[in-house]
């Protein structure tokens, strides 16, 4: 993306994200799929609101996670999830 239209990655527009106490997992629920997610999957995508950049949402995980390599595993694992067409 250029830097003057960053990406501000959000959920498409038939997938919702949900928290599944049996399971005690966050699932992206889509048409005929659902998919389980990692812990710190589903708190990446709980940032992809469309408000946010790609480096807000880095921002925001910093917090939670101060020392964790952030700046290459969070573009990494939204453009996986991009590719699957689950991020607009």
């Amino acid at each position: 993306m250029a830097a003057e239209n960053p990406w501000r990655p959000a959920l498409g527009e038939s997938i919702v994200l949900r928290y599944d106490r049996v399971r005690d997992a966050d699932l992206l629920l889509m048409p005929e799929r659902a998919v389980r997610l990692s812990g710190t999957g589903g708190r990446i995508l709980r940032l992809c609101d469309g408000s946010r950049t790609v480096d807000g949402i880095i921002t925001e995980l910093r917090r939670m996670f101060p020392d964790a390599p952030l700046s290459d595993e969070v573009p990494a694992f939204l453009e996986r999830v991009r590719a699957e067409g689950w991020l607009r």
